[in-house]
């Protein structure tokens, strides 16, 4: 039984001699810690790590080692762009004999935040935003990029026009008649017909990634949505009563938006960022299909 065991990623030669881009391991699951305001700090995520396998004749890499190195995420540092460059280093250097010189690491989960509500005091809830890591080690160059998910609801702008001709007619045909209108009037008359015609509106999604400084001591990701939703103006509630789902409806009636202003309010809202990519989505509801646009570095 102490006999070595064999390695056959190191002794035998690959049968067809290529280089290969990336070689490496997905989904696995590890706990990581963030240091985000009003955030759950320890959180379930699944790793995605890869290195490349520049010599042709190498006929594996060292799984275990870059399992083994991904573990160190889980020993309580805070995830940062220095913690990720180090560690891509590290699988870089546990692969010399492959002639390893890339590394990446992809991470995702979901950000679970405690969110007020709009007016209520003491009410709060949860709720889940999913973010993408994308770490890249390129020889010396280093590369981290972050995506954060946001729901937010969109009122269109154009059956919102439709509705208020719709109402304005109603209210001609009823007092345009009169020299004189009594207010009471007017409002019972709202209160029975001011939803005569209502615009649709529909849950949304954007996705917004950007790059980050090297030098950063966390991730920003809370920073990021809150910039994405205040730009928005619309972002989904968690526990409501009837005074926040009135103030819900206001703010919606407040920030009518095609799908492509959804895209230009947050490209606007970015400007200090770095190479920041957008696409919005409005999961429509008047169609059996999605309206979409893609600002700044978008693409499919």
């Amino acid at each position: 039984m102490s006999a070595e065991l064999p390695d056959v990623s190191l002794a035998d030669r690959a049968k067809h001699q290529s280089p290969l881009s990336w070689v490496g391991m997905n989904d696995i699951d590890l706990p990581v810690s963030i240091a985000e305001d009003n955030c759950v700090s320890t959180i379930h995520a699944r790793a995605d790590v890869h290195v490349d396998l520049p010599a042709a004749h190498v006929k594996g890499i060292h799984m275990s080692r870059l399992y083994r190195l991904l573990d160190q995420l889980t020993q309580g540092d805070v995830l940062s762009p220095h913690i990720l460059q180090q560690l891509l280093g590290q699988m870089v250097e546990s692969h010399r004999s492959c002639e390893t010189g890339n590394a990446r690491l992809r991470l995702c989960f979901d950000l679970l935040v405690k969110r007020p509500a709009l007016l209520t005091k003491g009410l709060s809830g949860w709720k889940s935003y999913p973010v993408r890591i994308d770490a890249v080690l390129r020889g010396k160059m280093f590369e981290c990029r972050v995506e954060v998910s946001v729901a937010y609801s969109s009122t269109c702008p154009c059956s919102a026009a439709l509705s208020r001709q719709m109402l304005e007619q109603a209210f001609q045909a009823q007092f345009g008649a009169e020299d004189r209108i009594d207010p009471d009037e007017v409002s019972a008359w709202l209160r029975d017909h001011g939803t005569l015609a209502t615009p649709h509106s529909q849950r949304s999604q954007a996705r917004v990634s950007v790059l980050l400084g090297n030098d950063m001591e966390t991730l920003g990701l809370l920073e990021l949505i809150d910039c994405v939703e205040a730009a928005l103006g619309t972002p989904v509630q968690t526990a409501v009563k009837r005074e926040d789902e009135q103030a819900f409806a206001a703010l919606n009636g407040q920030n009518l938006m095609f799908v492509e202003d959804a895209a230009r309010r947050i490209e606007a809202a970015l400007d200090g960022y770095l190479d920041p990519s957008i696409h919005v989505r409005h999961f429509e509801s008047l169609h059996p299909h999605d309206a979409v646009a893609w600002g700044i570095r978008g693409s499919w």
